[in-house]
């Protein structure tokens, strides 16, 4: 599903009402979450699952061309856990 497809699956519902509120309240939410993230905060939905940022190291590699090792650096990276109902509600 694109961003496109999702802001109509949302303005379609009844609460919403636009496209242009859907669009204005899907931002708000992903900026809200980034800024967290950023900041080195987690955002944790109850039952639906959990934004964090973890550390990853830095590891070997192989350039393809080449063949030469090459270093990867590590960093921040962001991940989502999904929380118990929503592995429920996908398993069926």
């Amino acid at each position: 599903m694109t961003k496109a497809e999702f802001l109509d699956k949302v303005a379609a519902d009844d609460r919403i009402g636009s496209k242009k509120a859907a669009t204005d309240a899907v931002d708000a939410v992903l900026d809200a979450i980034t800024d967290t993230l950023v900041a080195g905060g987690e955002v944790n939905f109850t039952g639906f699952g959990k934004f964090h940022v973890a550390m990853r190291k830095e590891r070997q590699g192989v350039n393809p061309r080449t063949g030469e090792r090459i270093t990867i650096a590590g960093g921040r990276v962001p991940r989502f856990s999904a929380g118990s109902a929503l592995k429920k509600q996908v398993k069926g």
